[in-house]
């Protein structure tokens, strides 16, 4: 028996051993170098030629890594955006314990905790009971905005 024979068997160690090796990397990249060696062990399969073998693994690996990984790759590193310390709290809605204005800075339980708010618009006086939300952080002040209620235009 050649070892003609067995370079299905090759390919598909090679194969494994990618496969294997993108476990530890996450790049994305040996799987599709995985993936050609699977297509050359297929040849394999069907032909005796190693070198008809290999220009298919090969043609199969460009093609992946040229054609496929960049789209997986940009669907997968696409996550929502991680926001941490304070800017987490914009967009949080609260409501005002005392009147708000420039002149005057209030403060707000946001997420159960006590902050200085001021309005973000410096013209804005809001009246103690009003709903708001956050739309910046400067420091330890929330700048708010007075929410729109419903039925007033």
């Amino acid at each position: 028996m050649d070892w003609q024979d067995w370079d299905w068997a090759l390919w598909t160690g090679l194969g494994a051993l990618l496969v294997v090796g993108e476990l530890f990397s996450l790049d994305l990249i040996l799987l599709m170098l995985a993936t050609g060696a699977f297509a050359g062990a297929l040849t394999g399969a069907f032909t005796d030629s190693f070198v008809l073998q290999a220009i298919v693994a090969l043609a199969v690996s460009v093609s992946m890594l040229a054609v496929v990984r960049p789209g997986l790759a940009k669907r997968l590193h696409n996550g929502p955006e991680i926001r941490i310390g304070a800017q987490k709290m914009i967009g949080v809605q609260a409501v005002s314990t005392v009147e708000i204005s420039a002149r005057k800075p209030g403060q707000l339980k946001l997420d159960g905790e006590i902050w200085t708010a001021q309005p973000y618009d410096e013209t804005l006086v809001i009246a103690a009971g009003t709903p708001v939300e956050v739309l910046e952080i400067r420091g330890a002040t929330a700048y708010v905005h007075p929410l729109p209620e419903l039925g007033t235009p």
